[in-house]
């Protein structure tokens, strides 16, 4: 094995050379201002955003200033505890300190009212029954065990509504169209925008032609 060279200050400690998992990570989490009043509103059982004009996007959980104004985001929204999912991933290995039950859901929640997605547990349908477009809602713990921790909200579960036709990529004016599909017609880049090149789209929705 190749010498490690310390500097001075670290001589005499010994070099970690190897770590044996499962690894366990202690730390304190000191939440600024804008997570302190996210984090106030879960324990009151709101979810709370920010956004920095009467016309700018609203964030969720905020962080304290909008990244594409470059603003702070002193205006506070309560945004609804329903929302649509905008994407999922169906988690089926086991892991370390995990205590969900095989398969479970993770998805992409955009809540009414909000520009930007949560991630959160799906539950309360099978997993190989969550799809893009489906309405979901938040299901809280009991009052009394309610923290400053997004986990006081359990889990998100089906409300029973249609499918959202429409569903947006945040900050994307125009649907994909990736739930219910209309017509049950795919969308294609002639209609949508591809976010990640530019490309496409009608000019209506920001696109090329």
């Amino acid at each position: 094995m190749t010498e490690i060279s310390l500097p001075e200050s670290l001589r005499d400690v010994e070099p970690v050379r190897s770590v044996r998992t499962p690894a366990q990570l202690d730390y304190e989490f000191t939440a600024g201002d804008a997570t302190t009043r996210f984090l106030t509103g879960i324990t009151q059982k709101k979810i709370i955003g920010q956004r920095a004009t009467n016309e700018s996007r609203v964030y969720v959980p905020p962080r304290g200033a909008d990244p594409e104004l470059g603003a702070a985001t002193p205006i506070e929204v309560e945004v609804s505890q329903v929302g649509t999912v905008v994407s999922f991933c169906v988690v089926n290995l086991a892991f370390y300190g995990s205590v969900m039950e095989i398969p479970y859901t993770s998805a992409l929640i955009l809540l009414d009212g909000a520009d930007l997605a949560v991630m959160h547990l799906i539950q309360e349908i099978p997993a190989d029954e969550v799809r893009i477009g489906m309405r979901v809602e938040a299901v809280w713990r009991d009052d009394e065990d309610i923290e400053p921790t997004l986990e006081s909200i359990k889990w998100f579960r089906p409300t029973g509504e249609p499918d959202d036709p429409n569903v947006r990529i945040p900050g994307e004016i125009r649907g994909t169209g990736l739930g219910s599909w209309v017509d049950g017609v795919a969308p294609t880049e002639l209609v949508v925008r591809n976010p990640r090149t530019g490309e496409g789209g009608t000019s209506e929705f920001g696109g090329e032609g």
